[in-house]
């Protein structure tokens, strides 16, 4: 799925405008892999961002708490570790987090219990518009020539 971002399909295609891509992501915590690395591509015009939707404790959880812990860059370019989320099977499955949005690099670690525990949400990435390759369907069709009918010869009358 793709979308722009900024209103760009209604602004027309705008030398400098972001586009934003956004693809489905997931991963699962447990006691046997008990923390996920979110890493960007190392291209250097895009940016990749991890957008936090959900957490929830899978099939088979026990009866304990799960508590997962996001690590990230703060405003100051130092790691800082959040617990966003303590999970109960019977208590509390799932967490919504309402678009949590972190830069790239993130880890994802279950701090306590032994899960699983799904976390979800969408890997968005955004890059700078090519003024050609960007033409949204609409301005593609815009620019082509409108077809014409063509002209029905009349027969005389009389």
């Amino acid at each position: 799925m793709s979308i722009m971002a900024d209103d760009a399909s209604d602004a027309g295609s705008i030398p400098g405008q972001s586009r934003l891509e956004s693809y489905l992501f997931s991963c699962e915590l447990s006691s046997e892999v008990p923390f996920y690395t979110f890493q960007a591509d190392e291209d250097e015009d895009l940016e990749h961002f991890l957008e936090l939707r959900t957490v929830c404790v899978g099939e088979g959880a026990k009866e304990e708490y799960n508590v997962v812990e996001v690590t990230a860059m703060n405003y100051q370019g130092k790691k800082t570790s959040v617990p966003v989320a303590s999970l109960h099977i019977s208590r509390l499955p799932m967490v919504s987090l309402g678009g949590f949005e972190l830069m790239a690099p993130v880890t994802l670690r279950l701090k306590s219990g032994t899960g699983p525990v799904t976390v979800s949400g969408m890997h968005l990435v955004a890059s700078e518009n090519d003024e050609e390759s960007d033409m949204s369907d609409e301005e593609e069709l815009a620019e082509l020539e409108p077809i014409k009918p063509a002209k029905k010869k009349q027969k005389p009358c009389c």
